[in-house]
Order: C-alpha cells, then sequence, then structure tokens
C-alpha cells in the first residue's frame, strides 16, 4: 500500500530564481516544488550522482513536454546542492526540520 506523499517546508534556492520558501514533495528518489514564477520544478535521481531536472509550467497539460535543464550532479562544497544542468543550472533544498 502506498504512502501519501506530503510537502514539506523549505528553503530554495535555483539559478534564475534566487532564495525562496517552497513546499518540497519528495517522493523515492526525487522532489518537486514550485518556483517563484509558478513553474514546476522536478528533479529525479538517475543514479547516485546523477540526477535529471525539469522545469513545467503549472498548468502543464496532457502531451505538454517540459524544459528538460539537463543532468545535475551534487554540489561537492555544498550538501543539498545540486550543479551541472544546462547552462551552469544549480539548485539547493533545505528542509526545515
Amino acid at each position: 500500500m502506498a504512502g501519501v506523499v506530503m510537502a514539506e517546508p523549505a528553503q530554495c534556492t535555483a539559478s534564475g530564481f534566487g532564495t525562496f520558501d517552497c513546499d518540497v514533495t519528495r517522493d523515492g528518489g526525487g522532489l518537486t516544488f514550485a518556483v517563484p514564477d509558478g513553474q514546476v520544478f522536478a528533479f529525479g535521481l538517475a543514479d547516485q550522482d546523477k540526477g535529471l531536472v525539469y522545469l513545467n509550467q503549472a498548468d502543464a497539460g496532457p502531451g505538454t513536454y517540459p524544459q528538460e535543464l539537463g543532468a545535475m550532479m551534487p554540489s561537492a562544497d555544498a550538501p543539498g546542492c545540486w550543479v551541472g544542468g544546462k547552462d551552469s543550472f544549480a539548485f539547493c533544498v533545505l528542509v526545515a526540520r
């Protein structure tokens, strides 16, 4: 039986958006959160040191393809941060405890 996925309060940083309060939903090897302009950021873990990042319109319907932001790897300098996407995109997530 699957459990209910709940959003957790966090502080997020993403290239082009700065630092902002967000609600992060984690599910297995992935996470999603809304960026300040209303789009939905999605990260999926491809393997231990590689993740794929996408940005999609909040109101995207069937057949809508998200913007690919590229493959990312964990930052060696900042825990909770991933770097290396297209145009050196980076993001960080700090979940409140």
